[in-house]
């Protein structure tokens, strides 16, 4: 059985500050190469995701892996000891993309063929792609059968005359990739269990890797509502894999702030508390580059060396009493965002940028059937509340007073660092700057009040809310310089201070 591994270095532009390797502040073409290398060689990690949604991706990666670092993966075999994984663009929901999707699925025997001349015996770099958006079993099936029919079959096609495909280029390996689901939204997070058995019962895989996301669970239905969702999904896949009798190994997509999973080297084992039953854990920029190098790699090894716990298995009335939390959570925080989308977009235009990537914003609640208010992806979404002094992780809290004694005792059992991660946002509240939005007309009345009432439930629960440190402390003061020079429009006083903000808390968002 291969290795399952337990950090995912990935690409997620969260990172304030930027490696001192890289040529510019935007991480970007030939630097992606290196930072796949100082990944796996310098912080350790077992996996490192190479993205192919959203831009231009480079499907050259494992040919300048092995000429640049030759000696490193001569030592270090990759698809054996580390583990190289492509995100495609989903060609269902990203239509612009669709070439890209099958460029890069081409491009799977090419980095074999490579591999083979390099170690000099057959092995294969890269077996496995992860596709976005799942939202079905159809979709990840058809991926799959995509690979064997549409890339490996391709072979048997004659050209002329008896002259095939596989007489020109060889035949084509490996024969078949497995496609690991990433489940984004809440009704496909609910309905894991049959994305998984109908993959599983079409593919006849050995095992299964299953991608659950958090942050934009958290941005369309609120933090609480993610916790909740990903609490539901590994349980989900713990008594699937009991019935089906294969190993499933989920992955969990977690960033530095508590909002998108409060997963740093301060916190780390807090969230692998948190989220038992989880094998691999992603490993983003922020992670990687806004603490020290030593930090990192302590931390890294840590969750490397840790063992993996049994998930826990939720009943059917737990089950039934964290749908109706979900519910009665995500219609209490939908209508405030949707409401402040105006003013986050005009932030996060100001917010640095760290990666190349191509326009990709996100339709908030994944059109719901009201509404359907754009906003910008989850990083800069976060980003844009923290620079204005109102952390996500707060909005909609509110609600959790009118919960009764049961729905409590099962939040409490499912969300065991609700009051930590609340806590550590609380320190990023600027109520003086909130109140000047609504001063200057940037903040509605109706939503100043859900906040005001958000913040007072916060206190309730023993929560100290504002700055505690001097870092806060600057923190707080550049929120309020920031929605006065928005105010006043002088932007690039806006970039700056959203720059400093982003390095005080260690992640843009």
């Amino acid at each position: 059985m291969r290795l399952i591994p337990r950090t995912m270095s990935t690409q997620h532009p969260d990172n304030a500050l930027v490696p001192e390797w890289a040529k510019g502040e935007v991480i970007e073409g030939e630097d992606e190469v290196i930072e796949a290398y100082y990944a796996l060689s310098n912080l350790g990690v077992h996996e490192v995701m190479w993205d192919a949604e959203g831009k231009d991706v480079d499907t050259h990666v494992v040919r300048k892996l092995f000429s640049s670092f030759g000696d490193y993966f001569k030592a270090n075999v990759l698809g054996e000891d580390l583990f190289l994984t492509y995100r495609v663009p989903n060609p269902k929901i990203e239509g612009a993309e669709r070439k890209v999707f099958a460029e890069t699925m081409e491009s799977i025997p090419i980095t074999y063929d490579v591999a083979e001349k390099f170690y000099g015996r057959n092995v294969v770099p890269v077996f496995e792609v992860i596709l976005p958006f799942t939202t079905n079993a159809l979709d990840i099936i058809s991926v799959a059968r995509y690979y064997e029919r549409a890339v490996v079959m391709e072979e048997n096609i004659e050209l002329h005359d008896g002259v095939h495909v596989k007489d020109l280029v060889g035949e084509i390996y490996p024969k078949r990739v497995e496609v690991i689901p990433l489940i984004e939204d809440k009704d496909s997070l609910l309905n894991t269990g049959n994305i998984i058995e109908g993959y599983y019962q079409a593919i006849k895989p050995t095992y299964m890797r299953l991608f659950i996301a958090r942050s934009d669970p958290a941005m369309n239905y609120g933090m609480l509502s993610a916790v909740l969702l990903a609490k539901y999904a590994l349980s989900t896949a713990g008594k699937l894999s009991q019935e089906l009798g294969i190993p499933i190994y989920p992955i969990i997509g977690v960033g530095s702030l508590p909002f998108r999973g409060h997963m740093n080297p301060e916190n780390y084992q807090r969230v692998m508390e948190e989220y038992e039953g989880v094998h691999t854990f992603t490993i983003q920029s922020a992670f990687k580059y806004d603490y020290s190098e030593e930090q990192v790699k302590g931390a890294i090894s840590h969750i490397n060396r840790e063992e993996v716990k049994e998930p826990k298995i939720l009943s059917m009335e737990e089950e039934k009493v964290i749908k109706e939390i979900i519910e009665r959570y995500t219609a209490r925080y939908q209508p405030v965002i949707e409401a402040m989308a105006d003013l986050i977009n005009s932030v996060a235009l100001h917010l640095p940028r760290r990666r190349a990537r191509k326009l990709h914003i996100s339709l908030f609640g994944y059109a719901r059937s009201t509404g359907k208010v754009i906003l910008p992806r989850a990083i800069t979404f976060v980003g844009s509340l923290y620079s204005i002094g109102l952390p996500p992780e707060i909005i909609g809290i509110s609600v959790l007073g009118s919960l009764n004694e049961n729905q409590w005792n099962v939040l409490e059992d499912n969300y065991k660092f609700l009051r930590n991660d609340l806590q550590r946002a609380s320190e990023f509240i600027n109520w003086e700057g909130i109140s000047s939005l609504s001063a200057h007309g940037l903040l509605s009345e109706e939503v100043h009040k859900k906040i005001e009432e958000d913040i007072k439930y916060l206190e309730s629960l023993g929560v100290k809310i504002g700055p505690r440190s001097y870092e806060s402390k600057k923190h707080s003061l550049l929120s309020q310089l920031l929605i006065l020079s928005l105010k006043e429009k002088k932007y690039n006083e806006v970039k700056q201070y959203a720059k400093e903000m982003a390095l005080i808390r260690k992640s843009i968002g």
